[in-house]
C-alpha cells in the first residue's frame, strides 16, 4: 500500500468533526491549500500520507484522490470507527461481526463502492480516562478484520491515556502487536511510560508534532532521545496529526512541512540520530504499513 520514500503515518485527508465540536475550523475541507503543502512535502522526499479519516470523520475517497493526483503524494486510506461521541448509529445498530465485515469489505473489495482499499484499520480510539461500550465493540471487531486480514491497525488514545490498556487488550486477545500502532503516546509526556508499551514488541506513534499548545515539541524531542538511549528505535513512527483549517499555513499554522523543517532540527539538536530519525519517518512505517497486501 506504500510506495518507496519517507510517511507521514498519521493524518486525515480530509476529516470533519465539526458537528460535534461545534466548531467549523474542524472541517478540513481546504482542498486546494492541502494540495499546494503537499507539493511541498513531496519537494522534501515526503511520498505517503496515511489519512486516518475513517466511517464517521468525514472520509472522502475523490477529495483524497484528487489531493493525490495533484500532488505525487501517495494516501493510503483507513477503515473503522473513531471515538464514542463521532460514533454513527450502525456501531450501535449492528453485530460485533457485522462491524468486522463492513471493516474486511473495505480493506478488500473497495471503500463506499470505489476500488480503493483501505490499508489501515484506523484511527479506532478510546475516551480521555475511559473505555466505552461502542469503543469497545469497535475494538472487538477491529482485532476480527485484522486477523482475517492481516490489516495494520492504528489507535487514539485521548491525551496518552488508556495507552496501556489498550496494549494489554490486544496482548491479552493475541493480535499481531507488529501491526499495531498505539497513537498520540507523546501527548503522554512520558518515557518511560512510553517505554513499558514499547517492551511488549507494539509500536506507538508520536503524532502531534507542532501542538504545543498540548505539549511542548522539546519534550518530545527529549522523550524520542530517551526512547532511542533504551534502543527502541525500530517501532516509532511521526506525524502531525493535522485537522483544522487553522493548522494549515496559509491560515497561520504551523503547516504540513514543520515536522520536517522544524522539528527535524530539533531532534538533531537534542542528540538523537539520523539514523533514527530516518527509521521513523521511513523504515518503520515502511514495515508497519508497506508490506500489507489485502
Amino acid at each position: 500500500m506504500l510506495v518507496p520514500g519517507m510517511v507521514y503515518s498519521h493524518e486525515h485527508v480530509p476529516v470533519d468533526l465539526s458537528e460535534v465540536k461545534h466548531n467549523e475550523d474542524c472541517h478540513l475541507d481546504s482542498q486546494e491549500l492541502v494540495i499546494q503543502e503537499f507539493r511541498d512535502l513531496y519537494s522534501k522526499g515526503i511520498r505517503n500520507v496515511i489519512s486516518m479519516s475513517n466511517r464517521g470523520m468525514g472520509r472522502n475517497i475523490p477529495y483524497a484522490e484528487k489531493v493525490a493526483d495533484e500532488s505525487g503524494i501517495n494516501i493510503v486510506q483507513s477503515t473503522g470507527f473513531y471515538q464514542d461521541a463521532f460514533l454513527p448509529v450502525e456501531v450501535f445498530r449492528l453485530s460485533v461481526n457485522q462491524l468486522a465485515t463492513g471493516m474486511i469489505k473495505d480493506i478488500e473489495v473497495g471503500i463506499k463502492g470505489t476500488n480503493v482499499k483501505a490499508g489501515v484499520i484506523g484511527e479506532i480510539a478510546t475516551t480521555k480516562g475511559k473505555w466505552t461500550l461502542g469503543e469497545e465493540k469497535v475494538f472487538e471487531a477491529a482485532l476480527i478484520a485484522q486477523k482475517e486480514t492481516g490489516c495494520p491497525i492504528s489507535t487514539h488514545t485521548s491525551m496518552g491515556t488508556l495507552g496501556h490498556e489498550q496494549v494489554n487488550y490486544f496482548v491479552r486477545n493475541h493480535a499481531d502487536l507488529s501491526k499495531i500502532v498505539i497513537g498520540h503516546v507523546d501527548l503522554s509526556g512520558n518515557a518511560n511510560y512510553v517505554i513499558d508499551m514499547l517492551k511488549t514488541g507494539i509500536n506507538v506513534e508520536f503524532d502531534t508534532i507542532g501542538k504545543n499548545n498540548y505539549l511542548e515539541d522539546s519534550i518530545r524531542a527529549k522523550m524520542l532521545k530517551k526512547i532511542e538511549q533504551a534502543g527502541f528505535t525500530d517501532q516509532i513512527v511521526l506525524s502531525m496529526d493535522i485537522t483544522r483549517k487553522s493548522h494549515l499555513k496559509a491560515n497561520g499554522g504551523n503547516g504540513y512541512a514543520y515536522l520536517l523543517d522544524k522539528f527535524v532540527p530539533t531532534l538533531l539538536d537534542t542528540g538523537v540520530s539520523e539514523n533514527f530519525i530516518h527509521k521513523m519517518l521511513n523504515e518503520n512505517p515502511q514495515r508497519i504499513y508497506g508490506d500489507f497486501n489485502a
